[in-house]
């Protein structure tokens, strides 16, 4: 399948139907746990955001996503302003999803 950078792990370990899934499961994780994680912000429940930083480095890891990895993991060990850490892991989830979103294109025969 060629370089898939992030994924090519799992692009190695995966039929092209498992691996599409895989990120698709991928994508709607991030956007559940960031918005859990926003709202954790908002009401500055350092407990919740955690829980929810944790559920994201594990779907990061599990995809090779490690800047965002890195950055929930860094997150639960931080207690500093939510917003912050908030902010640092949205960045990482952006491009993230921009691999996502290349990875796609390359499966569906456009990249």
């Amino acid at each position: 399948m060629g370089d898939l950078g992030f994924a090519a792990q799992l692009a190695e370990d995966l039929s092209e139907e498992d691996l599409r899934l895989v990120l698709t499961v991928f994508r709607t994780d991030v956007q559940r746990l960031t918005d859990t994680m926003a709202g954790a912000a908002t009401t500055d429940d350092g407990t919740a955001f955690r829980r929810a930083a944790h559920g994201l480095a594990g779907a990061a890891g599990a995809v090779g996503a490690v800047g965002l990895e890195a950055a929930c993991r860094a997150a639960m060990a931080e207690a500093g302003p939510l917003g912050a850490l908030l902010a640092d892991i949205r960045a990482r989830a952006e491009a993230a999803l921009g691999d996502v979103t290349r990875v796609m294109i390359r499966l569906d025969g456009r990249g």
